[in-house]
């Protein structure tokens, strides 16, 4: 899932649905995938507004069957700038109390990390670890990390049948889906492909530069993962790179998830409390 947290989020989020080959694998234990589809999330549900939008994802991953997602948000803040949060769902609480909107939480949390020292922002562990590209509270970042984190992770963290890794590891045996945080910048750098230059917000034909990139990004990731022709019309046709990115997220989050040290990182002193990024 490539995330979005503007008015119009459903016009910026693209589900990239993929299913493991299994017997065909890419590295020791870690199948590869295939694509079985690739849609912006507001031609699913019927709207670009982000109120009803995200509800749809809420109740997709809510009840489906065995499935895992990876979503390209920030699933925390670093334990700094919550100073009176003793655990996570700590963190939710106040974010669903919150009485502002998502600039003013990255405002506040811009002055609290001043008042520890000279730093206006405080990565978490797992974004030095991963090389994201941004804190999670940088004005880039926060509406994404206030609405990812208020309108889907704070209704799936009641239900049972889910498990939200790293906060939940204590339900992975009975869940019958699993949430994890993705970064596809992360994963681009770790698979060594181009993580810069394949974006074009400002919209049209990609430029040559553009169009090079992502076909450099797509070779390295149809090694990993089939796509179809049309899919791939899609990630080359979308200028702001959504459609893509959802399927780097997918692929991710994919062999994050499966070549991950589950007990190193449940073990871990602060990802439990601020995330963790499968990449």
């Amino acid at each position: 899932m490539d995330f979005s947290g503007a008015k119009l989020a459903g016009r910026n989020i693209w589900l990239a649905v993929a299913e493991p080959l299994i017997g065909l694998d890419v590295a020791p234990g870690v199948p590869k995938l295939r694509l079985k589809s690739l849609d912006r999330l507001e031609d699913l549900c019927g709207t670009a507004e982000r109120a009803p939008a995200l509800a749809y994802l809420v109740e997709r991953v809510r009840s489906a069957d065995s499935m895992l997602t990876a979503a390209d948000f920030p699933f925390g803040l670093p334990i700094e700038v919550v100073p009176d949060c003793v655990d996570w769902p700590g963190q939710l609480a106040d974010l669903g109390a919150w009485p502002g909107d998502a600039n003013a939480l990255g405002t506040e949390c811009v002055r609290r990390a001043r008042r520890l020292g000279d730093k206006m922002h405080i990565r978490r562990t797992t974004d030095t670890d991963s090389k994201t590209p941004f804190d999670c509270y940088h004005y880039r970042i926060i509406y994404q990390t206030f609405h990812g984190m208020r309108d889907v992770l704070l209704p799936l963290s009641a239900e049972e049948r889910v498990a939200i890794l790293p906060f939940q590891y204590s339900r992975l045996k009975r869940a019958a889906n699993v949430v994890v945080e993705a970064c596809p910048s992360s994963t681009l750098k770790r698979l060594g492909l181009p993580h810069q230059n394949y974006k074009q917000p400002t919209g049209g034909p990609l430029t040559a530069k553009r169009r090079r990139t992502r076909l450099a990004i797509l070779a390295g990731l149809r090694t990993l993962i089939e796509m179809g022709d049309r899919q791939v019309r899609s990630t080359m046709r979308n200028p702001g790179a959504d459609a893509l990115d959802a399927v780097i997220a997918a692929v991710g989050g994919w062999f994050g998830w499966r070549t991950a040290d589950h007990k190193a990182i449940a073990a871990h002193a602060r990802y439990g409390l601020e995330g963790y990024v499968y990449f």
